[in-house]
């Protein structure tokens, strides 16, 4: 049995730092309460634009990168071993770096937690810069582990903020993501052709809207307060939980298969004859979908008890529109990037939300976030370098189109129990 004798809803003033828990209060396991209508609409409305724009910076660095694939392995020289290990090197640290998040977060706030990542965000993106092999993976390194724990903090910053609003909340913020993949997809290579050709000029600039968000994040961080005097309860059992296994399963395998997208589809577009620009806009347009999925998934999630069948269609989406980049004519391929986005829009919006669906209370759905991000993202990891082995191995990319329907399998295996209306079966004390 859970013991829920701990809960307090955390009830905030109409003070700005009422967003805020107080000493006593740990961000990341505040129990969902009454909705905090005692802060001022303005106050609610920064707070929530805030977190938007956050969220707005943590895929650029995935998705720039692909579309000038081609020029970092002809000007710097790497082989297609490197060339795999600098799309995976960010995915890798999403997960080694998901586990020291939440302590970090009680003993500084999260707040400040985050506006460091975005500075460290925005350091690694401009890195990039300098167009040599070091300061490539140096600043994707840096990139990658400040994305990584933005992405533990930013749920728990949801649920605590905005309980009423978790749905919307957390289709806002995933379709935010998706627009910054968007935007990095569609105009890093106009932005190398407007600066004659420059791609490290044109990868730095990513940085700035991230140095931006940190800007406009930080009154958040000034009026935080810390967390590290709260007395925590131990959630033990997690590990050995079946369920809890399915859903970072689910998690890493959508995730994998997300980041082949976001590192090899352009490179594939490319390959097979399409110029550029046009291989970036197919991406970037695919991405647009997925802005859309992420915001009508929860609700459509959520509106049921099991969520099995919303995890088939949407991984068998994805599964038919990357294959059909692949092996329809160019002049079709529109298609498939369409069934793209719908499948992988969905599937991380519906990732997220089975984490708090599968929980008991939010002591544990920090808990399972923390696991399903961290060890999901190190096995997503695996999919882009996979993926890129494969393509030197066979020089083609028949290999890792079949890969990535391969992963799709077994998220819908992975599904078949994570879907399910049960939760996780843990011990709170």
């Amino acid at each position: 049995m859970t013991d829920r004798s701990f809960e307090k809803p955390l009830r905030p003033s109409a003070d700005p730092e009422a967003l805020h828990p107080p000493p006593g209060e740990p961000l990341i396991d505040v129990e969902e309460g009454p909705e905090p209508g005692g802060a001022s609409l303005s106050v609610r409305i920064l707070l929530g634009v805030s977190l938007v724009l956050i969220a707005a910076n943590l895929r650029a660095v995935f998705s720039s990168l692909s579309t000038v694939l081609p020029e970092i392995v002809r000007d710097v020289g790497l082989n297609a071993f490197w060339s795999s290990v600098l799309t995976t090197l960010p995915v890798v640290c999403l997960g080694v770096f998901s586990f020291p998040a939440p302590n970090l977060a009680r003993r500084f706030s999260a707040e400040r937690v985050i506006l460091a990542c975005m500075l460290v965000i925005a350091l690694g993106t401009g890195l990039r810069g300098f167009g040599n092999a070091p300061f490539l993976f140096l600043g994707s390194f840096l990139a990658g582990a400040g994305i990584a724990m933005i992405n533990v903090l930013l749920p728990g910053l949801v649920k605590r903020d905005f309980p009423k609003q978790i749905a919307l909340m957390t289709g806002l913020y995933t379709m935010a993501l998706c627009g910054s993949a968007a935007a990095a997809a569609a105009f890093t290579v106009p932005l190398e052709k407007a600066l004659s050709g420059s791609w490290p000029a044109a990868l730095a600039l990513w940085g700035v809207p991230a140095l931006a968000a940190a800007v406009i994040w930080a009154p958040q961080a000034f009026w935080a307060g810390h967390d590290h005097a709260a007395a925590k309860p131990a959630v033990k059992g997690l590990f050995r939980d079946r369920l809890a296994w399915k859903v970072t399963l689910f998690m890493g395998l959508q995730s994998a298969m997300a980041y082949i997208v976001f590192g090899w589809m352009a490179p594939m577009l490319r390959d097979r004859g399409m110029e550029g620009t046009s291989a970036g806009l197919l991406v970037s347009g695919s991405v647009v979908v997925q802005m859309l999925a992420c915001l009508a998934t929860p609700p459509l999630a959520m509106r049921g008890r099991d969520q099995r069948l919303v995890c088939l269609v949407l991984l068998a989406c994805g599964a038919v529109g990357f294959a059909g980049c692949y092996w329809l004519p160019l002049s079709l391929t529109w298609i498939g990037a369409i069934f793209c986005g719908i499948g992988q829009g969905g599937l991380i919006a519906v990732a997220m939300t089975l984490i708090i669906l599968r929980s008991p209370d939010a002591h544990v759905a920090a808990r399972l976030s923390g696991m399903a991000q961290g060890f999901g993202y190190i096995i997503a990891g695996f999919g882009p370098l996979l993926a890129g082995l494969l393509r030197g191995i066979t020089g083609s990319f028949a290999a890792p189109t079949l890969l990535f329907i391969a992963f799709a399998l077994i998220a819908a295996w992975s599904a078949l129990e994570a879907g399910q209306d049960k939760v996780v079966q843990v011990k709170t004390e």
